[in-house]
């Protein structure tokens, strides 16, 4: 489809983040567009990176996920613009002739999920001690364990894990696993 628009050149297809990289260390292109979900560094390290090393070449977004966290957290590190991979081509293309034109576009879609709600932010429902067993609980530490690297009983551990599961109001270990990785708490 990119090849169809009259003012675009493609200058280059990778497969991952890494690739992106070192492609990038060598052309200086207007535009990228990145996934957030790619093997090895992920589209928000690959965008925080560009964002250091070419300031000026504009980051588009395209992703199945559409979370309002992982869209803020986007656009937060400096992407100029999020769509869904289900965007029709033509929002693709729009987005493209704003983002060089404008420097952004936002359509309707990821406008709504930006003005959602969206889940409760770690250190704004959690204590610091909160915060921290929940990492370790996301990064697969058990309560015993947890408890002799802190200093706590198993039983206490548990405590702070029904605590922090009804804060967030999540059910389960899975629950507050995929909540760390989605606020980037721990790595996937």
């Amino acid at each position: 489809m990119l090849k169809t628009l009259p003012e675009v050149s493609v200058a280059a297809e990778v497969a991952d983040g890494s690739e992106l990289m070192e492609v990038l260390a060598s052309i200086r292109p207007d535009v990228v567009i990145t996934d957030i979900s790619m093997p090895g560094m992920d589209g928000l390290e690959a965008l925080s990176r560009i964002r250091a090393c070419q300031p000026k070449v504009r980051v588009i977004v395209l992703s199945m996920h559409d979370s309002p966290d992982l869209v803020k957290r986007a656009m937060a590190s400096g992407a100029a613009a999020y769509l869904r991979k289900d965007s029709s081509d033509f929002e693709l293309a729009s987005a493209i002739q704003s983002v060089m034109i404008t420097g952004s576009y936002i359509s309707a879609g990821i406008a709504k999920v930006l003005m959602s709600a969206g889940e409760p932010e770690a250190e704004q429902v959690l204590t610091d001690r909160q915060t921290q067993i929940l990492k370790m609980l996301a990064s697969g530490q058990t309560s015993k364990e947890i408890g002799f690297a802190l200093g706590l009983s198993p039983k206490t551990v548990d405590v702070h894990r029904s605590r922090i599961m009804e804060r967030l109001g999540l059910r389960d270990v899975a629950s507050l696993t995929m909540y760390a990785v989605r606020k980037g708490l721990v790595r996937p």
